[in-house]
């Protein structure tokens, strides 16, 4: 299957001292109070950013999966949070501030890596906030192992990559994509050309922020700071053409999202570009979901913190209990 590697997948949630990561590849991917999850896929070591804060029961912010995706997208958010939660920040493997190992990512290593991530570090029931195609993981995994969480929200959720959803054509169409970027030399520079700064400014302006004046030089750079970290293609091509996706039709993305097992919030942005956006009205009628339409576009989150998080209304508070 497209984004899965030939070998038979391990994983293990303690490693050996001569796969854990050393003290200078700590140091390396984490900044202030940041912590490492050490994971082992394929009898590699990957160190796992993430950190803690707050006061309050627990509750797990997800990023989307993107080239220039990190969980400081969900920072302000989880500030604003944090007087009422202890909330986690983390980054998936081969993203932000995490080991970025020459994967072939898909759905399987991410699967594996959440439910490790959330069995080790919680010790009581978290609430979840996801983003983008992160909420068809967290609902996945709320499927297979409950109970999971004590709420579920869905910023923005998406299923399908942006390669299938511009042109319409499934993730197995884009094989060949994806092993000509992953290639030594060539891979590297089309990346590089595809993380130029004016091909991330005119990302963020046509889709990702609805305010196009948000979309400053500051904001570009750190977005492709984060894009070039070494290795980053691999994840990288891996969602833009659609080896993540989880499911592969609205269909299948309804099944996951009805009748939730835990009370279920969406918010997306009233200026989200047209065809995510149909997919997202197409979830207010499901079972068991309440839906909220705010200002913003595919990372609402980031751009509207604030109004998000009133859109929150107190939902992630009510009727959850203990603390990490």
């Amino acid at each position: 299957m497209a984004g899965r590697t030939d070998s038979t997948p391990e994983t293990q949630l303690e490693v050996s001292a001569s796969l854990a990561p050393s003290p200078a590849s700590r140091a390396s991917i984490c900044r202030g109070d940041c912590k490492v999850f050490s994971w082992v896929w394929e009898r590699r070591s990957v160190a796992i950013a993430y950190e803690t804060f707050g006061t309050g029961p627990p509750c797990l912010l997800l990023p989307a999966f993107s080239t220039v995706c990190t969980r400081e997208e969900m920072r302000a958010l989880a500030a604003r949070l944090a007087d009422r939660l202890t909330v986690t920040l983390v980054d998936w493997p081969g993203f932000g501030e995490s080991s970025r190992q020459p994967f072939a990512y898909g759905p399987l290593l991410m699967q594996s890596f959440l439910g490790d991530f959330v069995a080790r570090v919680f010790h009581a029931l978290p609430a979840v906030v996801a983003a983008g195609h992160a909420a068809g993981y967290a609902l996945a995994l709320a499927r297979t192992r409950a109970p999971c969480w004590s709420r579920i929200v869905l910023l923005a959720p998406t299923w399908r990559g942006p390669l299938p959803t511009a042109m319409g054509r499934s993730s197995e169409h884009w094989g060949w994509l994806r092993r000509l970027v992953r290639a030594p030399f060539v891979g590297e520079g089309l990346y590089r050309l595809n993380t130029a700064a004016p091909v991330i400014a005119l990302m963020y302006r046509r889709h990702v922020y609805a305010n196009r004046v948000r979309v400053t030089g500051e904001l570009v750079r750190t977005k492709q700071a984060t894009a070039r970290r070494p290795r980053g293609r691999h994840a990288s091509v891996a969602f833009v053409t659609g080896a993540l996706d989880l499911v592969p039709d609205r269909d299948s993305f309804h099944r996951l999202v009805r009748r939730p097992p835990a009370p279920t919030l969406i918010v997306y942005g009233a200026d989200t570009p047209p065809r995510s956006r149909a997919e997202m009205e197409s979830l207010a009628g499901l079972e068991g979901i309440i839906v909220r339409v705010v200002p913003g576009s595919l990372a609402v989150h980031e751009e509207h913190p604030e109004v998000v998080f009133q859109a929150l209304g107190g939902f992630l508070s009510q009727n959850v209990g203990g603390g990490t």
